[in-house]
């Protein structure tokens, strides 16, 4: 299939509606920490830009994805709607998890997309920081894979 056939929706132009469930979309994904599911959403030749490394196409954000969530263990993440224009969605978001010695973080950041046609991902520009918190500062208690809809979201939690 190629790129032309691929479709992810919703699709742009986004409105409000779209543009939320998209970033709930997203979340879902990354939440199950599976990077091949997780790189669907994304062009073939997706360009990122996570940090200082900047993976191109599909392959290398599975591999990028792969080495994540091997450090990152116990990895659960709220996104939230920033703003959204046309192709292009902000969001800002909020993810915990654990390194092999049993510390823990917080991670904050902003991310910024631009779909195709077809509602893929064809740019993601990602700024991320990080915060050690102690196990009992802990936001995030479900157990991993998909947020509860019950769950607060970051606005909700005052993140």
């Amino acid at each position: 299939m190629n790129t032309q056939q691929e479709v992810r929706p919703p699709i742009p132009p986004f409105t409000r509606e779209t543009a939320i469930q998209k970033v709930r979309m997203a979340e879902d994904g990354w939440n199950s920490r599976d990077p091949t599911r997780v790189s669907m959403a994304y062009t073939p030749d997706s360009q990122w830009r996570n940090r200082a490394e900047f993976p191109r196409g599909r392959a290398e954000i599975v591999q990028f994805l792969t080495r994540k969530w091997e450090k990152e263990i116990e990895y659960r993440l709220i996104k939230e709607l920033w703003s959204f224009e046309d192709k292009r969605i902000a969001v800002r978001f909020a993810y915990e998890w654990r390194d092999h010695a049993d510390n823990w973080f917080r991670s904050y950041g902003n991310e910024n997309w631009e779909f195709n046609d077809n509602g893929l991902m064809q740019r993601r520009f990602a700024s991320i920081n990080d915060l050690p918190i102690k196990e009992a500062e802990r936001k995030f208690h479900w157990p991993q894979g998909r947020r509860p809809d019950d769950h607060p979201g970051l606005s909700e939690l005052g993140l």
